[in-house]
């Protein structure tokens, strides 16, 4: 069916409308009425009729839409249906987007972007490295973010979460959820074992990323500027441990976190991962390997190393992250972070939150992978 042509009443010979009206009878279509003429010898607008065929929307509109000043339907309709005005737009955001990379690129080459004293570079991580991980986290895990309005959107907070799964994807997977689905895309600063600084590629890219030493002056320097700390304080011995021994919590140190906290007067935010146990399910430790590269341990698996590079391919298991009310630590004075009994008791409550946590979504999960 052609498009209707809207045509101004009073700005064509009656004889040429007859005509058209004509045409479009031969055509089997029931004839419209002829419009009634007004005594002044101008035309009334024709009543449509309610079982006769309705004259569409858009050339109803359109010489509305041209006297208002808005944008005529037929240029909407050629955007729906990819015409000039669509071809137009999706150029220009091809541009704008080369025009951006080109510019992300030129600031690359010569060197005019900004990097903390940590070696952080948040334009890389948003504009490159988030991209890359982010389909892991939607697609490939299908990360489920529970409790992320428990981190406050401005100032420090310290979020402590499990550690599992033979290799720390969950670290970075913890960095997408929280920059993803927090309300002010606030980012995570994870601290990491001294071995993540040791290897060449993996040391750049770490500190790339925000990540930095997990030590007490390097945590209590990013709270007190503000910012959202990641740790995981079971270190190799929770992504270490057997897959017998899964959601089972190692200890959690001496209480460094705790301390740290206390002193900067930042939140806890208690963190529990469900999912990353079973990517690798470490069945065996082989020691002597361990021992002759000079690593915690040597990860056996069904798929690692029988498999060779294609069993460092995770299994594809369904995630939850959720994290738990804030422990609030501004209320206590300064001399509470030399108190042992006290990070002793605010140790064991946050690692008792997160067990407990991890054991009520292992009850509420329906399969380890969907």
């Amino acid at each position: 069916m052609a498009d209707a042509k809207v045509i101004p009443f009073g700005d064509e010979p009656r004889a040429k409308r007859r005509t058209k009206r004509t045409g479009r009878a031969r055509t089997g279509r029931v004839p419209a009425p002829l419009a009634p003429v007004a005594p002044g010898g101008g035309e009334r607008a024709p009543q449509p009729r309610r079982e006769g065929p309705q004259r569409p929307a858009a050339a109803a509109g359109g010489a509305a839409g041209a006297r208002d000043g808005a944008v005529p339907p037929a240029a909407a309709a050629e955007a729906a249906t990819g015409g000039p005005g669509a071809a137009e737009g999706q150029e220009g955001g091809w541009e704008r987007k080369l025009a951006h990379g080109l510019s992300f690129l030129r600031r690359r080459i010569t060197g005019e972007y900004e990097v903390d004293d940590f070696g952080y570079d948040r334009e890389l991580t948003d504009q490159v490295v988030m991209s890359l991980l982010r389909p892991f986290k939607e697609k490939y895990f299908r990360v489920e973010v529970k409790g992320v309005e428990n981190i406050p959107e401005d100032g420090a907070a310290l979020i402590v979460a499990n550690h599992s799964g033979t290799l720390p994807v969950d670290g970075l997977m913890l960095q997408v959820a929280v920059h993803d689905h927090h309300p002010a895309g606030r980012h995570v600063r994870m601290l990491a074992a001294d071995l993540v600084f040791m290897l060449p590629l993996v040391n750049e890219l770490s500190r790339k990323l925000g990540h930095t030493l997990a030590c007490a002056e390097d945590a209590q320097k990013l709270l007190e500027r503000g910012e959202v700390v990641g740790v995981m304080p079971e270190g190799f011995k929770g992504i270490g441990k057997p897959f017998s021994e899964r959601y089972k919590l190692q200890r959690f140190g001496r209480g460094g976190f705790v301390q740290t906290a206390l002193r900067a007067g930042a939140p806890i935010v208690p963190c529990s991962i469900v999912g990353a146990e079973e990517i690798y399910p470490m069945i065996g430790n082989s020691r002597t390997v361990a021992r002759l590269l000079g690593i915690p341990y040597f990860p056996l698996t069904p798929s690692f190393p029988w498999l060779g590079p294609l069993g460092l391919v995770p299994l594809p298991t369904k995630w939850t992250i959720q994290f738990g009310e804030p422990i609030p630590t501004d209320d206590y004075p300064p001399e509470a972070a030399d108190d042992p009994m006290l990070m002793f008791n605010l140790t064991d409550q946050v690692r008792e939150t997160i067990q407990h946590t991890l054991y009520k979504l292992l009850v509420q999960r329906r399969s380890v992978f969907f």
